[in-house]
């Protein structure tokens, strides 16, 4: 229990991490909607980098025919999670579309647990600390009222469950394979889609176009938050491996957490040093942040009973 659980809370301060270095980025810079194409190629590129650079200190193990065609289709749910989010970003507020992914993924999780590998029986306290953390997490990201239109939805729940399923096929890898070899054929797969985006020129005007972020001291933030992001993905996918198949929703669920810590960072840095990072909280957005992370502390107390 602890070995998954420390590694997911470790995974979601990270994230956390990540999510105040972006704050600070987008507070230097003109905020504009990501690009989709350009985004997915660069995590792609990130990724290759990173198993060039642990390649030569494993020994890795080849797949499984069988976990070939999880880890393809793995790599393939993620590029459409993270199109879909992006493109559904470009076209609503960044913090609603977020918050009902984040809300909504825990339930796709839960049900194709069940539906891979059967029912999943939770003890009466597991069940009640996953929907703290649940309830908690989606207190503390929702920002502001959400406007449901049906493209709005047909989106955000696309996303939200190729996001789910990457969470499912990445179970079914770690079974089958040693974890860091595992992240290496993902990692490279994943590399090999997004190469695809080159062969569109309107794709490689959008990857190559001038970026945004032109001040050295932002880029440095930047790729600080990138290597963050990425040790991130690397503690959560552990924690995945880890975890019984019956905790993946729950391991979800923490994300609360990223939210928690952002939340608190961002008001310590109002507040000690506002000419680094100035953000007003009204009073109704402290007490319900506040509430929230006290509900997802006290599901954490009912997970390690």
């Amino acid at each position: 229990m602890f070995d998954w659980l420390l590694t997911a809370i470790l995974a979601y301060v990270l994230f956390g991490l990540g999510s105040l270095g972006d704050k600070l980025v987008l507070n230097k810079t003109t905020q504009q909607a990501p690009k989709p194409k350009a985004y997915m190629f660069y995590v792609g590129v990130f990724g290759l980098l990173f198993v060039l650079l642990i390649l030569p200190f494993i020994k890795f193990t080849a797949p499984s025919s069988v976990a070939l065609v999880w880890i393809i289709l793995d790599a393939l749910v993620r590029i459409l999670g993270l199109y879909t989010m992006f493109v559904a970003v470009s076209k609503y507020d960044i913090s609603k579309v977020i918050a009902t992914i984040g809300a909504t993924q825990p339930i796709f999780i839960f049900i194709l647990t069940w539906i891979f590998w059967g029912p999943q029986i939770m003890s009466g306290t597991g069940m009640l600390a996953f929907a703290l953390l649940f309830i908690g997490s989606i207190i503390i990201s929702i920002e502001k009222s959400i406007k449901l239109t049906a493209d709005y939805l047909k989106i955000t729940i696309f996303s939200s469950v190729m996001f789910s399923l990457e969470y499912v096929f990445s179970k079914l890898i770690y079974i089958d394979m040693q974890f860091m070899s595992a992240v290496i054929c993902i990692q490279s797969v994943l590399f090999v889609f997004v190469l695809l985006l080159l062969i569109s020129k309107t794709a490689r005007a959008e990857i190559f176009s001038k970026q945004v972020i032109s001040n050295r001291k932002t880029q440095l933030i930047f790729l600080c938050t990138q290597i963050v992001g990425g040790a991130g993905n690397l503690f959560q996918g552990f924690a995945i491996s880890l975890a019984p198949v019956v905790f993946l929703a729950t391991i979800n669920s923490l994300r609360g957490i990223q939210y928690a810590f952002l939340f608190v960072a961002t008001l310590l840095l109002s507040y000690f040093f506002p000419k680094v990072l100035k953000e007003e909280l009204s009073r109704k957005v402290i007490i319900q942040k506040t509430f929230s992370i006290l509900l997802i502390i006290i599901g954490l107390i009912f997970l390690v009973r």
